[in-house]
């Protein structure tokens, strides 16, 4: 019986020291603007490592995000009245981030459920952007859908699936493209490694721009 007790109690140290482990790595670790500054594609890749030498799982999936500084952020609204183009409205949010991108070597959405998406803010759709409060549900959704649009159009904002390509389920890689107008700032660059709907493993390195 105490050989047993024993047995169980080390159970969850021995399943967490099985977990797989990530070794990431990214292309620069610091990007310096100048006026001559025309944009970068920075490579984000590194392993996975699996523990005993057991092999490579088949079903494994990798999601890696840049982010850049998060900072609060007024979004106006313009309407056309009487011919001329006016802010018509606003909205504030507390925690936006400057930059933001995902590449996943699967849609998110059928990597994790949207629970999970949304803990690990996993996606354009999940980003925690903290509204400044007072206004409806509606015109907050109504603004952050404005603010999401204008930063993907801008090159600050984006996503894309099947964006990691992932080599014999143990090397991965995903470039990310940086464009001119860039915010300065510490980044960090994150990566998730998912399996069966589970992240099972993460990693972080910074970067400064």
């Amino acid at each position: 019986m105490l050989r047993a007790l024993i047995l169980l109690l080390l159970a969850p140290v021995v399943m967490a020291q099985a977990k797989p482990v990530l070794v990431p790595d990214i292309s620069a670790r610091a990007i310096q603007i100048r006026y001559s500054f025309t944009g970068a594609q920075l490579l984000l890749f590194g392993a996975i490592v699996y523990p005993d030498g057991r092999a490579p799982s088949e079903s494994a999936d990798i999601v890696v995000v840049l982010r850049g500084p998060v900072e609060p952020i007024l979004v106006r609204e313009k309407q056309k009245i009487a011919a001329i183009w006016m802010n018509a409205d606003s909205n504030r949010f507390r925690s936006a981030p400057s930059f933001y991108a995902v590449a996943s070597s699967e849609p998110i959405s059928q990597l994790v459920d949207e629970r999970t998406a949304a803990i690990y803010e996993l996606g354009l759709q999940n980003l925690q952007l903290s509204p400044g409060g007072g206004a409806l549900p509606e015109k907050d959704r109504r603004f952050e859908a404005g603010l999401l649009d204008f930063r993907r159009r801008s090159g600050l904002y984006s996503q894309v699936p099947n964006g990691v390509e992932i080599t014999e389920g143990v090397l991965y890689r995903a470039t990310i493209t940086i464009p001119t107008q860039v915010p300065v700032g510490t980044y960090t660059a994150e990566t998730f490694l998912i399996e069966d709907g589970r992240v099972l493993a993460a990693a972080t390195r910074d970067i400064e721009i």
